[in-house]
This record gives structure tokens, C-alpha cells and sequence, in this order.
């Protein structure tokens, strides 16, 4: 009975191989390889890429979302109160406009303008008040779909470069470059979600304040309110696209995952700088929190800066002249902005005294103290200068010419005055 090949019992490529002579399968190649043909360093390179293009939708989904939480009605169990509220109160303003004018009818023309002026614009407040969450809605839906249509159209852009240089890029195979740009989109996923939640909350508190500040037209068209109201939502609608300005630095330096990476970073702290000025109330405290976790868990210098490049120091405004400009707190923008409300229902507010905080205090002191050190040794470098010029010099040897006497100083000294004698 002959004896049985070990290799019958062996399937598929394997059996192949072991069919072969040990040089290779009968096509003179080498042994197969799993998966149909693909390595394993390929197989982990397409898995890095998946992973990369996963955060990458993520992030762009964080940034401009399909969807906000503003009520999309004005039936909406969250905005009918405000809207109640404004409504009423727009309604109250004009009664008090109508009966102010009847009871000093006597002056004739003017106070009928102004009756007419505050009648039409209380139409127009209480018509705009129903029609601000579907704006607001409208506005959301074309700013995501522009914001996703510019960072996914053009090859400038800093996502779909990172998208080619993961596979065409200079650094491409290199498994550090690959670990340093999935790191920076991991961080940058982080700035997105806090972005999001700024914008979000942000958003909602500006359409529920909607009622409240249109209602403010009722006393004749006082548009400054509306105005303050309408570029601070503006502004933190439209602060996702502030990572446009990353988009010429993209087409000059792209083409290495390094080079995407740090550029990244630098978005990063662009986001972080718009959720600085973009909010005018939480923003700067949830960036000064943000700064705050990042300096306490990590310790290296580049996080560090780049954090407080996005959310500086914040002091009170001073009154000295000789200080750096600063901006305004949280507290104080929300006091100018209460404040700006407050007057166009006419009620005056008492403006708040700029004073100094103790880090601020502080920091004015070391200034003082270090330009007060720069004019005495500036003081002193002249003293010594002018000593040197008027010392006289030592007589020349015998034998040799004297020298050109010396000059006296361009202004000499003025002569003192006589004294009164006392008689």
C-alpha cells in the first residue's frame, strides 16, 4: 500500500505550497498571504486610514451639525413661555406709549408720530418674535451644509489634505507620522465636542431671548438691543468657519502628516479663541476651564501655549494709560449687555467702575518696576557718558604734539541766577 502525502490532507493555499518543492506554489511566486493577497503592515495601514477618516466625519458632524437644540416652532414647550412673555410685554409697552400720548396730547404732532412709529414697530416685533426659531433653524441648516461643502470640495482644505497625505504624503508609510496626526485628530475631536456644546447652548439661550429683546421696538424702534443681539448670535453661528483661515497655510506647507498635524493643533487653537469671543457670556469661562483642565493634566510646554493663545488672561479693564490692552470679562460683557437692554426700555443703568483685579495688580506692579528699572540704567548710561566726554585728559609726554583740547558739552550749563541781597 503506498504510502499516503502528508499534503492531501493540507486545503486552499497552504496545500499549494506544500505541493511545491519548497520554492514557491506552481506560479514560481512566493508563499500566499492572508487575507487575498495583503500584508499585514497594508492591512494596518487601511485600518489607520479608517480610523483617520472616522474622526475626521466626526469632526466636521461636531462643528456644523444638521440639527441644533433651539426649538425649530414657536409652539414649542421651551419658547411659548418667552414668547408669552414678549409678547405681553411689547403689548404693555405701547398701552403705557398710547396713554403717555394721550396725556400730553396737547402737543400735537410729535406725540402722534411717536404713538404711530411705536404702533408699527410693535407689529413688526410681535410678528418677528414667532418667525426666530425657524429662522434660526434655516440659518443652522446653511451654514453646516456651506461649512461641509468648503471642507470637502476643495483641495486646500485641512481634512481632505490630511486625506491625501495619508496615502500620497511625504511621511505616509511612517508609522510615527501616522501615531502624531491620529494624536492631533483625537485632540481636535476633543475641541470639536467643546465647541459643540458652546455653540448649542449658546444658540438656545439667544432664540429664547428673542421675545425679550424684539419686544424692546415697542417704544419706537429702538434698534440698538436688536442690533447687539443679532451680530453676538451671528457671530456664534458662523464660528465654525474660522478654520478657513488655516486653508492657505494647508496649500503653502501641506504634504507631510507632520506638517497637517501641527496646522491642526493650530485650528485647534483657533476654535478655542472663537469660543473666547464668539459667546459673549459662558464662552470665556468655558474656555478659561478648558485652559484650566489642559495646564493641570499635562505638562508640556507646545499644549500649553497653544491653550493660552486660545484663551488668554482676562482682567478688568483699568484706568492707567500705560497698560496692555486687555478685554472684557464675562461678567462685564454681560453687564454691558444687560445694560444695553435695560435702555431700550428706557431704564438707566449705573455704568461699573473699572477697578483692578489681583492678578492684574500684580502684573502692573512687575511692569512698573521693570520699565522703572529701564529709565535708571538709561539715566545712568547717560551720567556715564557725559562724565567720559568732560574729564580732562592727562598731559601728552615731552617730545609730542599735544592733543586737541578737549570739547565742552553742546549745552553748557546756564549760570545761576543772582540772589536778592537782604537789606
Amino acid at each position: 500500500m503506498p504510502d499516503k502525502d502528508p499534503c492531501d490532507d493540507i486545503e486552499g493555499p497552504a496545500g499549494a505550497y506544500c505541493d511545491s518543492d519548497g520554492s514557491g506554489p506552481p506560479d514560481g511566486g512566493g508563499p500566499p498571504e492572508p487575507d487575498g493577497g495583503i500584508g499585514l503592515t497594508d492591512g494596518a495601514s487601511d485600518h489607520v486610514r479608517d480610523l483617520a477618516e472616522y474622526l475626521i466625519k466626526k469632526i466636521n458632524h461636531l462643528l456644523a451639525p444638521d440639527k441644533v437644540w433651539a426649538p425649530e416652532e414657536a409652539e414649542s414647550a421651551l419658547y411659548a413661555p418667552f414668547l408669552w412673555l414678549g409678547q405681553h410685554l411689547a403689548v404693555s409697552i405701547l398701552v403705557c406709549v398710547v396713554v403717555v400720548c394721550a396725556l400730553t396730547a396737547w402737543q400735537g404732532a410729535p406725540r402722534m408720530r411717536q404713538m404711530g412709529a411705536s404702533t408699527g414697530w410693535t407689529l413688526a416685533a410681535v410678528a418677528g418674535m414667532a418667525s426666530v426659531p425657524g429662522a434660526v433653524t434655516m440659518l443652522n441648516k446653511a451654514v453646516s451644509a456651506a461649512f461641509k461643502a468648503a471642507f470637502n470640495s476643495s483641495e486646500t482644505t485641512l481634512f481632505t489634505k490630511i486625506r491625501d497625505d495619508l496615502e500620497n504624503g511625504a511621511d505616509a508609510g511612517s508609522p510615527l507620522a501616522l501615531l502624531i496626526i491620529i494624536s492631533a485628530l483625537v485632540v481636535a475631536l476633543a475641541f470639536a465636542l467643546v465647541v459643540f456644546m458652546t455653540r448649542q447652548l449658546g444658540i438656545l439661550m439667544f432664540v429664547c431671548m428673542a421675545p425679550l429683546v424684539l419686544a424692546s421696538l415697542a417704544r419706537g424702534g429702538d434698534m440698538t438691543a436688536v442690533k447687539r443681539w443679532a451680530m453676538r448670535l451671528l457671530g456664534l453661528m458662523f464660528a465654525p468657519f474660522a478654520l478657513l483661515l488655516i486653508s492657505p497655510f494647508v496649500d503653502r506647507f501641506g504634504g507631510s502628516l507632520v506638517v497637517d498635524a501641527v496646522l491642526l493643533v493650530a485650528a485647534d487653537a483657533l476654535m478655542l479663541r472663537m469660543i473666547f469671543h464668539g459667546v459673549p457670556y459662558f464662552g470665556p469661562r468655558v474656555a478659561g476651564a478648558l485652559r484650566t483642565v489642559v495646564e493641570r493634566n499635562t505638562t508640556h510646554p507646545l499644549a500649553h501655549a497653544v491653550v493660552r493663545a486660545g484663551a488668554p488672561d482676562v482682567y478688568e479693564r483699568e484706568n492707567s494709560p500705560r497698560v496692555p490692552r486687555t478685554v472684557d470679562t464675562p461678567a462685564r460683557a454681560a453687564h454691558q449687555d444687560r445694560g444695553v437692554l435695560l435702555g431700550a426700555y428706557g431704564i438707566r443703568q449705573t455704568e461699573r467702575p473699572a477697578r483692578l483685579t489681583t492678578p492684574s495688580a500684580v502684573a502692573k506692579a512687575r511692569r512698573e518696576e521693570s520699565d522703572r528699572a529701564d529709565r535708571t540704567a538709561q539715566v545712568s548710561q547717560a551720567r556715564r557718558q557725559v562724565r567720559t566726554a568732560v574729564q580732562p585728559r592727562p598731559p601728552a609726554p615731552r617730545g609730542q604734539a599735544a592733543g586737541p583740547p578737549p570739547q565742552a558739552p553742546a549745552t553748557p550749563r546756564p549760570a545761576a541766577p543772582d540772589r536778592p541781597t537782604n537789606h
